[in-house]
């Protein structure tokens, strides 16, 4: 009964919450990667401004996220005639069927999931890793402080998100693959309760080795990251990309050849590897193992490679920024498309669950 049986591509879905700017962390994580499946699969991309709404953006920001967002997508390469791209909140269905899925979806599951207990901590100061949080996030409530629904019940949106489109492939990072079982556990459970086989079970998309990229950040640690500080946006001019790596977090230099290079140097060394020639990258990890390396010079080629990737999506992202036009056309049949699917969706859940006209 899959909607879309008759469609010879596999469908891909994914979307990116509109929380700011995209970095080279999106671009070389899944951006580049998305480019690559366009013309091979039946792709839908989103930008999630309902997701975007549990963190209580200031109104004006969001709709400038929004705006930032999908002319980033398309300066990076996606296609808006080969993908389906559209905006969250243009789809009505989403959020009726959003409703209708809570039904099945209990709240015990969701307050054990692992990213809202760690965005409850964080949002009410809790430092305890105790077993029983929920007790702890319920009991630290106050009216300037608090969780919202909304956060609680993020996953079964992002199961909407998926289902309504009968998704075959999710690509997700580590992060989100809890959220990608509990959307599987949702199908099963309201294929169980309805007695039906309606909804497949999506799994997350194998980009094979290149999937397990992690860009780091310039901080020295972990990834990077727009919460962390340690980004390099595809928006940003050449002075600010080149003040930035140029503070990037080194160490004092090896003491002795051939030393494993610490996590920081190790980490330019991973950006180094995703901008630059193999021969540069080749030379300075040599200058590394015999202890000739000078971070500054080393700095200054990462530079000059990333502007190499960046500055003809920034002017890309500039240009399509400044076209109204282009972007509101865009949107609409982005939105066009997407409830197509969508609706026929809606409309037989509906009458599954028993939601008819009299």
């Amino acid at each position: 009964m899959n909607q879309e049986s008759e469609n010879k591509k596999k469908v891909v879905v994914s979307g990116i919450r509109s929380t700011g700017n995209l970095h080279l962390g999106n671009y070389f994580g899944a951006l580049n990667k998305f480019v690559k499946l366009q013309d091979e699969y039946d792709c839908r991309y989103f930008i999630a401004d309902l997701h975007a709404l549990t963190t209580n953006p200031d109104p004006t920001q969001l709709h400038a996220s929004v705006k930032d967002i999908l002319a980033e997508y398309v300066a990076a390469g996606l296609d808006p005639e080969k993908n389906i791209i559209y905006v969250q909140s243009d789809i009505p269905e989403i959020s009726e069927l959003y409703l209708l899925m809570n039904m099945h979806v209990g709240i015990g599951e969701l307050m054990r999931t692992a990213s809202f207990k760690d965005k409850a901590r964080k949002a009410l100061g809790i430092t305890s890793d105790s077993e029983e949080i929920e007790k702890e996030i319920i009991g630290n409530q106050t009216n300037n402080q608090r969780v919202n629904a909304g956060l609680l019940t993020y996953p079964t949106l992002m199961a909407v998100d998926i289902l309504i489109h009968h998704a075959d492939f999710v690509p997700v990072g580590k992060d989100q693959e809890q959220h990608l079982e509990l959307t599987r556990r949702f199908a099963r459970r309201f294929n169980s309760f309805y007695k039906t086989d309606y909804f497949g079970e999506p799994v997350n998309f194998n980009f094979g080795t290149a999937g397990a990229l992690k860009v780091p950040g310039l901080d020295g640690s972990g990834k990077m990251g727009k919460s962390e500080g340690n980004c390099i946006y595809l928006i940003d001019d050449e002075k600010t990309l080149r003040k930035k790596v140029m503070r990037a977090v080194t160490d004092e230099g090896p003491k002795e050849p051939n030393q494993t290079p610490t996590q920081p140097v190790e980490n330019l060394f991973t950006l180094m590897e995703l901008v630059s020639e193999p021969e540069v990258v080749k030379h300075y990890r040599d200058s590394y193992a015999d202890c000739s390396i000078r971070y500054g010079d080393m700095k200054k080629q990462l530079a000059e490679d990333m502007l190499k990737v960046t500055l003809p999506i920034r002017q890309r992202i500039l240009d399509i920024k400044d076209n109204d036009e282009y972007l509101s056309k865009m949107v609409k049949n982005g939105a066009e498309r997407a409830r197509e699917h969508a609706s026929k969706t809606l409309r037989e859940v509906r009458e599954i669950m028993g939601i008819r006209k009299i």
